[in-house]
């Protein structure tokens, strides 16, 4: 058999370009980037699921993989993987940064250890949190629904030198605030009732000063922050599921997917 160069462009187009998109979206999702997850395991699941999928893929641009056009739908297919990932990283980065503000709010804010996803250094509660929305994500599928809106993206929004706009870019940067808000409704309520208790040993420690308030006030604040966790556990799931929820609808308009 003798194949052309034509040939070989289409058949390389064919399964390079989907694999950049389906690639770019496993590198930058929570769960699929996290370092436990070894490397020769994302590697399969990207050819896995590009050989599945490219030959049901709608027609390609007829442009030479290593043109100048090539070049820039390469770079579409990474911000539109990048794009679905970083939505998702901001959902487990809401309670991330919930978690610190609690932590420094009951004086754990020294008690640190490596996040084996990100590789840094975190609190404990922002991890025990980031455990547990790993764990929701699982629960909710979210793994399979994230594969789900990378492949449905190829049929809404096909490989091709237009992917985002301009539009879309500023709306992405803008969703980035959810971090925060979402944050702050996780630990408003535990640094309220810390704000409290603090005042009142302050009102203490003014009215009897030979009270040693520091001995008794470290331990005390720990203790009912440690409370304050477990009571207000439920807040945290509802949050992150409202977040969750978000995220993925934002990513459904952004890829114009109809459920």
């Amino acid at each position: 058999m003798i194949f052309n160069e034509a040939q070989l462009n289409i058949w390389l187009a064919a399964y390079l370009w989907p694999m950049v998109r389906i690639s770019a979206m496993l590198l930058s999702a929570p769960l699929f980037s996290s370092r436990q997850v070894p490397v020769r395991l994302r590697l399969f699941m990207m050819l896995l699921i590009t050989l599945l999928i490219a030959p049901n893929l709608p027609q390609l641009p007829p442009a030479d993989v290593l043109s100048h056009t090539g070049f820039i739908i390469m770079l579409q297919q990474i911000l539109i993987g990048v794009m679905m990932g970083f939505i998702l990283q901001m959902v487990f980065g809401a309670l991330v940064f919930g978690g610190q503000v609690i932590a420094y709010s009951m004086g754990l804010g020294f008690a640190s250890m490596v996040d084996p996803t990100n590789g840094v250094q975190v609190p404990v509660v922002a991890q025990f949190y980031l455990i547990l929305a790993t764990l929701l994500f699982l629960i909710f599928n979210g793994h399979l629904l994230s594969i789900e809106l990378v492949v449905d993206s190829f049929v809404t929004m096909p490989v091709a030198t237009d992917g985002l706009s301009r539009n879309g870019l500023l709306e992405l940067v803008a969703w980035g605030s959810r971090l925060f808000a979402g944050g702050l409704l996780i630990a408003l309520p535990i640094v309220g009732a810390m704000l409290m208790v603090n005042m009142g040993m302050g009102v203490v420690m003014r009215a009897a000063p030979q009270l040693n308030i520091f001995s008794i006030g470290f331990p005390i604040t720990m203790l009912l922050g440690f409370v304050l966790i477990w009571v207000t556990l439920p807040n945290v799931f509802t949050v992150f599921n409202e977040l969750l929820d978000e995220a993925f609808q934002h990513l459904m308009q952004s890829l114009r997917v109809t459920r």
